[in-house]
């Protein structure tokens, strides 16, 4: 059972030292020297509900108290994959996988034994167009789960699916829940999870302040190393650093600002990883605002950002620009931008050209620090060509309303936003959010192009690999033509953490508490 707390007071204070300092009341776990582990996440639960959750701290959760058939390894290993909530996961053929759950799995609550008709009702409730669950690409290939028995199933695909093992099985739609308890609760749920069948469970959560899982004791597999995980909410990185140097957690991501710092002389007792995550960040120009529906105003503010100005004065110069979404250095990426470098001549030119004169626009941003600072760059940029930048700072849950099409016609008034995704190991799983029927959900560029569509059927099917790299570089090409997009980066991962322990880190940046490790 849940143990409820909507007491909103402040998580931290005016200052990162007080809110760490805010923190420290009795009963208070202090090392994960012992049976605690205590990490930081930037954002609270919104769903937990696999078919409509939003990512960071719910798939955190959601690691430890659902099962996937497998799961990913950490991102400095290169993501391997490997059979968890399944003992055995087989590719009959290209479009047959038959799975075999792991004995002895239990939903909590009474709600019997985990099986393989629970798999079944997962997936099929997904890709179920009239669920319209934001995940639905994931299972876009899916035809339907037979059920052998009650730990036997096969999955069968329509057609062959590349990502299946790296995006679909091991991710957020890859979340087994329990049938029964789902349909008990009407067939949806947001935090009032039913059932849970994970090594951990679910006990507290203190809105806006922290989540608490215990060790679940009814777990089969592997055990994990903590019996007790403290997810802290802290949505600042410098405020969450200055509240690990108080002790506060024992594991965060700090600001890429103070790499260089930490790196040279670290917190006592603290491991630094630094990485080069697949979240990548990229300023979004809408074109269906009424300010830059024509082509030539949206490349002129393509031409008019320095985006190595952000590098620099932001990222410190620690990651390269992105040349589209899929990750620098690897064989997906694009050789280089259309535009690589701003013209601020140029853009005022296509202004002209356009009959746009005293261009005034809207930056929608999330107002953390390191957004911010990004936004102002872009603000200060933009003005060099002429262009009014107003940022317009939003918390994280109202942020992502403001592009949702079921709140009504306002996504078609977003001028600019600043928008950074988790990227995946797949590049599908990177540029499926800019298909055409993302546009109103998480393509916020009005991005409707049918050659990218097409292009995208095909490189989730095709197997020829040099294919598979032409198919994703030409669907940046349309991305960056469109004058919707301008690539930025993707961003830095910097992470301190007690040297006590081993973390796993996801290729989205995100921490799988499930799998640290501590050290003999």
């Amino acid at each position: 059972m849940i143990r409820w707390n909507t007491d909103r007071r402040s998580f931290l204070k005016a200052a990162g030292a007080l809110g760490a300092a805010a923190m420290m009341r009795p009963g208070f776990a202090w090392s994960a020297d012992g049976d605690t582990l205590r990490i930081r996440v930037d954002g609270d639960i919104q769903s937990l509900d696999p078919a409509f959750m939003i990512g960071g701290i719910e798939d955190i959760i959601m690691r430890g108290i659902y099962v996937s058939l497998n799961r990913l390894g950490d991102l400095r290993d290169g993501a391997p994959w490997f059979p968890w909530g399944a003992e055995k996961l087989e590719q009959k053929d290209p479009q047959q996988i038959a799975f075999t759950l792991i004995d002895g799995l239990k939903w909590s609550n009474g709600f019997g034994p985990v099986t393989a008709e629970d798999v079944k009702f997962s997936y099929e409730r997904i890709a179920d167009p009239n669920n319209a669950s934001p995940w639905a690409y994931q299972f876009e290939q899916l035809d339907r789960v037979e059920v052998i028995d009650p730990r036997n199933g096969i999955i069968h695909l329509k057609k062959p699916y590349q990502p299946i093992y790296v995006v679909t099985l091991p991710y957020y739609g890859g979340h087994i829940i329990s049938k029964t308890g789902t349909e008990k609760a009407g067939g949806k749920y947001t935090t009032e999870v039913p059932a849970t069948c994970g090594p951990y469970l679910l006990t507290s959560w203190e809105q806006k302040q922290k989540v608490t899982l215990t060790a679940n004791p009814d777990w089969p597999g592997p055990k994990p190393d903590f019996g007790k995980v403290e997810i802290y909410i802290v949505a600042d990185d410098q405020a969450a650093q200055l509240a690990y140097e108080a002790d506060a957690f024992d594991y965060t991501k700090i600001p890429v600002s103070a790499a260089e710092a930490v790196r040279k002389s670290p917190p006592a007792a603290t491991s630094v990883i630094e990485a080069q995550s697949t979240r990548y960040q990229w300023l979004s120009i809408n074109m269906l605002s009424p300010r830059l529906q024509d082509a030539k105003v949206r490349q002129a503010v393509q031409y008019a950002l320095d985006v190595s100005q952000i590098l620099t004065g932001v990222y410190d110069d620690l990651v390269p620009r992105s040349t589209g979404v899929l990750q620098p250095g690897t064989k997906f990426a694009r050789a280089k931008n259309l535009i690589d470098a701003p013209d601020y001549e140029k853009a005022a030119a296509l202004l002209s050209e356009a009959g746009v004169s005293d261009l005034s626009l809207t930056l929608t941003v999330m107002n953390d620090s390191t957004r911010t600072a990004v936004a102002q760059i872009i603000q200060a940029s933009l003005e060099q060509a002429g262009i009014k930048v107003e940022i317009q700072p939003y918390d994280e849950a109202a942020y992502w309303g403001v592009g949702d099409k079921t709140q009504g016609d306002g996504y078609k008034n977003i001028d600019l936003a600043l928008m950074d995704f988790a990227g995946g190991v797949d590049p599908s799983e990177n540029l499926v959010w800019f298909r055409p029927d993302q546009i109103g959900v998480y393509n916020w560029s009005g991005f409707d192009s049918p050659e990218f569509e097409s292009s995208y059927q095909q490189l989730v099917t095709e197997t020829d690999e040099a294919k598979r790299v032409a198919l994703s570089n030409r669907m940046e090409d349309l991305m960056e033509e469109s004058g919707g997009f301008i690539f930025i980066c993707h961003q830095p991962l910097v992470v301190i953490h007690k040297d006590t322990f081993t973390p796993v880190i996801y290729p989205d940046g995100h921490p799988n508490p499930v799998l640290f490790k501590k050290k003999a």
